[in-house]
């Protein structure tokens, strides 16, 4: 028999020869996959606990193991943990430093499970954590969006569809536009929580473990739901991370839409909203400039979490049942975006309740364009024209409207009426903008009431969130 040579791993023993040294850092994840040292632990401990309830650990054993964690834990929180790359990953360097404290029940913990549904539930437990920190972020957010739209509910601005003047609107109905955005993004993250929060420890390797385990006793200890129907699905599973990365690549498409229009509303050709200085940046060379830097990166960081969730969906696509190594390139795409999300969103929770809309701008932008045209051609169906007819004699009107240089409600009386003779003194109600923004005083509609009333509303939703 030949003689076995030491490989220095915790899983050598089928190995002749030590793995290359390259290979080992080339294959090790423990220089990312360090920041789930808690929930590791956090699953270790409820898995020592559920060993000794169904007689594979003693109740001494059990002590020991725990007042070990609680070491590794303490020097983790100090710093003063040694990561090594030899041990791999977060597990085996969490398992090594516990076995070289308290000895050989160390080695005892890893009993009836394996790190495939170890990293499994570590991930999940890593995800749910950041979910609950992103949503009290993005509640926070859509709090401070709402407020603002609570406070301009009469401040008229121009509504644009092609980045052109459509018809009048209130800066507070389009707030909560943004609103409406942020709501389906929170609905979508609490589904994806809902469907993250099943236990995969006990899965093992992936046939499950011939130990008498008590699966639901983790899962309760962890906080899931219940633990995962099947072994195999369980530890190869990774939907939860492609659904919160495309949750995530929503909601950044939603923020760079809103960057997009902070971006051009505080340039100088629309001069629409100010935003603090905190949260801007000047020029080097070009001392007049105030640049929008948080609406411009938040922008800019959309791509890279575009990125992220191709790169899961290429990760996963060809891969058969059940653990592969790949997977472990799951870990960095999923961090960052947490990473990128949490910013964006605390950067936008912070700087949008202090937006500063300029009133008179917005006013005098809506009062160009014939924004009010819309509501001559509604006046005149309802003096009985037909709406295509009334659609056209308004365009005739603003077509001199344009060559005249004067908006529709600046024309007189005696100007419109060569265009219709439906046209009585009372169309200056409708063409002026606080009337045309009030006539649409329904369900969704900009009217000024409607606004505050949808505003109340949106703030009623939030507290009745989980806090």
């Amino acid at each position: 028999m030949s003689k076995q040579t030491d490989t220095n791993t915790l899983w050598g023993g089928r190995f002749a020869e030590p793995t290359d040294q390259f290979v080992q850092r080339f294959t090790a994840s423990v220089e990312f996959d360090q920041r789930m040292a808690a929930e590791d632990i956090q699953g270790s401990r409820a898995h020592a606990d559920m060993l000794c309830a169904v007689g594979v650990l003693s109740d001494a054993e059990r002590g020991q193991i725990q007042s070990g964690l609680d070491q590794v834990a303490a020097e983790i929180a100090a710093g003063e943990f040694h990561w090594s790359i030899e041990r791999e990953d977060v597990h085996m360097n969490i398992e090594a430093r516990l076995t070289e404290l308290i000895g050989n029940t160390g080695k005892k913990l890893h009993t009836g499970r394996s790190r495939n549904d170890q990293v499994a539930t570590d991930i999940r437990l890593h995800l749910r954590a950041a979910i609950d920190a992103i949503g009290a972020e993005l509640t926070r957010l859509q709090r401070g969006t709402i407020g603002l739209a609570a406070e301009h509910c009469t401040t008229i601005m121009p509504g644009f569809t092609h980045l052109q003047t459509a018809q009048p609107v209130v800066f507070g109905h389009h707030l909560l536009a943004w609103n409406e955005m942020l709501e389906r993004d929170y609905g979508r993250l609490m589904d994806c929580r809902a469907r993250l929060n099943q236990s995969p420890l006990g899965a093992a390797a992936l046939a499950g473990t011939t130990y008498p385990i008590d699966r639901e006793m983790t899962a309760r200890a962890l906080g899931f739901d219940r633990p995962t129907a099947n072994s195999l699905d369980s530890v190869s599973d990774r939907d939860f991370a492609i659904e919160f990365c495309s949750f995530a690549a929503l909601l950044m498409t939603h923020l760079s839409r809103m960057s997009e229009e902070l971006v051009l509303w505080t340039s100088a050709q629309f001069n629409f909203v100010e935003l603090p200085d905190r949260f801007c940046t000047g020029s080097s060379i070009m001392p007049q400039k105030k640049n929008p830097d948080v609406p411009e990166l938040v922008r800019g960081k959309v791509g890279r979490v575009n990125g992220h969730l191709i790169s899961l969906l290429t990760l996963m696509k060809s891969q058969p049942l059940a653990y592969n190594k790949d997977n472990q390139e799951d870990k960095e795409p999923l961090f960052d975006t947490i990473d990128t999300v949490l910013g964006s969103l605390r950067a936008f929770a912070d700087m949008v309740p202090a937006i500063r809309p300029r009133a008179a701008q917005m006013r005098e932008a809506a009062r160009r364009g014939f924004s009010t045209a819309t509501d001559l051609a509604d006046y005149l169906v309802r003096k009985g024209l037909p709406f295509r007819d009334a659609h056209e004699v308004v365009g005739k009107a603003v077509a001199h409207g344009v060559a005249s240089g004067a908006d529709l409600a600046e024309m007189s009386l005696a100007t419109l009426q060569g265009f219709s003779g439906e046209i009585d003194a009372d169309v200056f109600d409708v063409l002026t903008l606080e009337g045309s923004v009030a006539a649409r005083d329904h369900l969704g509609g900009t009217a000024p009431r409607q606004v505050q009333t949808a505003a109340e509303a949106a703030l009623q939703r939030l507290s009745a969130r989980p806090q």
